[in-house]
């Protein structure tokens, strides 16, 4: 008679993870630390119409222009899209062979987008500690002032949408509770899946 190994915790179908809130919160600092520390999530590289910023990582967003970003929504290649603040972002459709979690970094009409077509995904709205340290992160970041003033009237009109629209709202006033409490999150609903 021959053995057969048992996994356990059997693989769950893979979660799509939505991190979303107001630009300067540190939605890019938090996402890159929860891909870092858990080997099952994999990040989805935006596109985006927009300049990069001084000193920003290449591999920050997909740099395209507005005519490739065009082709490939006209062709179904995002799971969502936006135009924000006169720039179009969108997350290209997920590789269906990976078993990996997806993690979207996204504004809030691409958070709505994404939970219309997938009711079970998780949208995790992060809020900033105040106005004032929000407007210390954008301005940090290189933000000029005339857009650091549009992203702050933006948070204030999406603010209720996202919190309407969270499974889980999360105040990043430190990285790591922050990011421990994500990581937490994330990891009670695969238990849930693997139970259910």
């Amino acid at each position: 008679m021959s053995r057969v190994d048992v996994d356990p915790l059997p693989r769950h179908r893979p979660l799509i993870i939505i991190v979303s809130g107001p630009g300067g919160v540190g939605k890019g600092t938090i996402v890159d630390a929860l891909v870092a520390r858990d080997p099952e999530l994999l990040l989805s590289r935006s596109w985006t119409t927009r300049d990069q910023r001084p000193g920003e990582r290449d591999d920050a967003y997909v740099f395209v222009s507005r005519d490739e970003f065009l082709h490939r929504r006209d062709a179904d290649g995002f799971l969502e899209w936006t135009e924000f603040l006169g720039n179009f972002y969108g997350s290209p459709q997920p590789d269906p062979s990976s078993p990996l979690d997806l993690v979207l970094e996204i504004e809030v009409d691409g958070a709505r987008q994404v939970k219309s077509r997938f009711p079970d995904s998780i949208l995790i709205f992060v809020l900033p500690p105040s106005r004032d340290e929000q407007r210390r992160r954008l301005v940090g970041r290189g933000d000029p002032d005339d857009k650091v003033q549009a992203r702050l009237r933006k948070a204030e009109e999406e603010e209720p949408v996202g919190r309407a629209l969270a499974d889980h709202v999360v105040v990043n006033d430190d990285l790591e509770r922050t990011v421990g409490e994500m990581l937490e999150i994330i990891r009670s609903r695969r238990n849930s899946e693997r139970r259910g």
